[in-house]
């Protein structure tokens, strides 16, 4: 209860907030006005994510936060957006156990559906999930009961244990950059190990979404297609993504 009011008091003042998890902590932060915002993305980062990495370049939820609002003012300059960077769970090391087995996300999707809740309490505005690597499997959990958000874009992602897009109940955006090593990694599932569906394959049903050149932490960089794209995806601009 304690951990909820703070967070609402968080989303509320658009500070941050630490508390413990892992030894890299947890932390969300909020960019722009909550109150008066038009629409709301949040940022779900994946594996190798810290409060001490936060913040660096656009590879990193703070960065990439930064780089979302400004895409977002150049291409809708009279629209307000609000971003929520989002380290609400024990992201864990790339190279680890924890990398391939759903137990983090398990733990973290609770925890985002509360932020979602939360969000909710204090804006009427849609909500988006961008939700990268790891993070895709983790929002994926979280918006399989209902979540209500109106859009989930997934890119990077190592695969979901879903069969389809319809199963997550929202809008469903799938992109993967040419260079990104992840389109390399089985989409399988072996007991505890991996995570499934492919949702860049035509039979799960996402909406394709231009990615570009890039690789697989660099989905926001600046000048990109993707970061456009994920840009127009936050805004409501569905009409205006490119595939």
């Amino acid at each position: 209860m304690l951990r909820r009011l703070a967070l609402v008091g968080l989303l509320t003042a658009g500070t941050f907030l630490v508390w413990p998890g892992q030894p890299g902590g947890r932390l969300v932060r909020t960019y722009g006005d909550l109150v008066t915002a038009d629409r709301v993305a949040v940022i779900v980062p994946g594996a190798d994510t810290t409060v001490a990495t936060f913040d660096d370049s656009t590879r990193r939820p703070g960065g990439a936060a930064r780089a979302l609002l400004a895409e977002a003012a150049r291409l809708a300059p009279g629209e307000r957006l609000a971003v929520v960077a989002w380290l609400g769970y024990d992201s864990p090391p790339t190279l680890s156990l924890g990398a391939v087995t759903h137990a983090a996300a398990d733990e973290g999707a609770v925890e985002l559906r509360r932020t979602v809740a939360a969000l909710r309490t204090r804006t009427s505005a849609p909500i988006v999930l961008l939700c990268h690597s790891y993070g895709s499997v983790l929002c994926a959990k979280a918006a399989a009961p209902g979540l209500p958000v109106s859009d989930l874009a997934i890119f990077g992602s190592p695969g979901l244990d879903v069969s389809s897009a319809a199963a997550l109940g929202p809008r469903v955006w799938a992109g993967l950059g040419d260079n990104d090593w992840i389109r390399f990694i089985p989409k399988t599932k072996l007991g505890p190990l991996g995570f499934g569906t492919d949702p860049m394959s035509p039979g799960f049903g996402a909406r394709a979404f231009e990615a570009g050149a890039g690789g697989h932490s660099d989905y926001f960089a600046p000048n990109t297609l993707s970061l456009r794209n994920l840009a127009l995806i936050a805004l409501g601009h569905p009409g205006r993504v490119t595939s």
